[in-house]
């Protein structure tokens, strides 16, 4: 049986007097903020009858309404092989692989390509259990458009243990991003939160109320034309490096999303960004030890190096 919508309404009480309406809504009936705000502004919160706004302040006392949308049905998980994805390591408790461009770390939905988890499984991988269904031993992402180093949990205690170690920033998670011209200074510290952006639903930007975002990049080459950055992070925001990049005003290069040079990219033969996960470290979660794997760079991005490197 399917379950309805359902709308459920309450007073303001005082102590949330003069917050704004996300903040509100997410402290009251249990929503992150990030659901919160979506709601509001897909018109499904009123406040007293009025439809509002996330950035809105709410009154003690007025009653607050939102609409709850039925539960989307679940992802299904397709053993799908996927072309180009290779196993760098496995053992009884993860699996290590250098995930291609054009490939999910998941079902989603809206998404019908590739997927890591559904390429394991069509490999016969057994994988954790823990998790949203449609992400089982998921413990960390990459965007479809980036390459590189992932890590998947196997056993429940590996899943666990690695979702700790990303949690409280044990791991070691190092890119490449190749970015239009240089950035000043050459190395440093974007320190900026990121949350979605103010007018498209599947962007985000740096924002007043964002999360927290560090990312730390060093110069390793300068071209005539763009800049070849070591990227460490110190968080997973969605899209951190790109928009932190695009903050500076130096996107990865073949990054239309958020405004590289589309003639640029075309010159390269890139037809997604420049940015490459190029190593992960953490402590094996069967015994602690440290250990690191490392990616090269794929042959797009390679042939987009070589070729800016030889205009330089």
């Amino acid at each position: 049986m399917s379950i309805a919508a359902q709308t459920r309404s309450l007073p303001v009480p005082d102590g949330l007097e003069g917050e704004r309406l996300d903040a509100a809504l997410a402290r009251m009936f249990g929503f992150s903020r990030t659901k919160a705000a979506e709601l509001a502004a897909e018109g499904k919160v009123t406040l007293d009858g009025a439809v509002a706004g996330k950035s809105d302040r709410v009154t003690a006392g007025s009653w607050l309404e939102v609409e709850i949308p039925a539960p989307a049905a679940p992802v299904q998980i397709v053993a799908e092989a996927v072309e180009g994805m290779r196993i760098i390591h496995d053992d009884d408790h993860v699996v290590v692989i250098d995930k291609p461009v054009g490939v999910a770390a998941h079902p989603s939905p809206g998404w019908t390509g590739p997927t890591v988890i559904g390429g394991l499984a069509a490999a016969g991988y057994r994988i954790s259990t823990s998790g949203a269904a449609e992400r089982q031993g998921v413990v960390h992402r990459l965007d479809v458009g980036t390459s590189g180093i992932m890590v998947v949990a196997k056993s429940e205690r590996a899943y666990t243990d690695l979702k700790r170690q990303f949690h409280d920033r044990v791991t070691e998670k190092k890119y490449n991003a190749l970015v239009q011209g240089h950035p000043d200074p050459l190395s440093g510290t974007v320190d900026a939160p990121i949350g979605r952006h103010p007018s498209s639903d599947w962007k985000w930007a740096v924002t007043r109320d964002g999360k927290p975002s560090v990312t730390h990049y060093d110069l390793i080459e300068a071209y005539r034309a763009a800049s070849l950055l070591d990227i460490k992070l110190e968080t997973g925001r969605t899209h951190q490096i790109r928009v932190h990049m695009s903050a500076l005003r130096h996107p990865c290069v073949g990054d239309l999303t958020y405004g590289a040079d589309p003639t640029l990219a075309k010159r390269l033969g890139l037809t997604r960004q420049w940015l490459h996960a190029v190593s992960l470290g953490f402590e094996h979660p069967e015994d602690g030890r440290w250990v690191e794997f490392s990616s090269d760079y794929p042959e797009d991005l390679q042939h987009a190096l070589d070729t800016i490197a030889a205009e330089s």
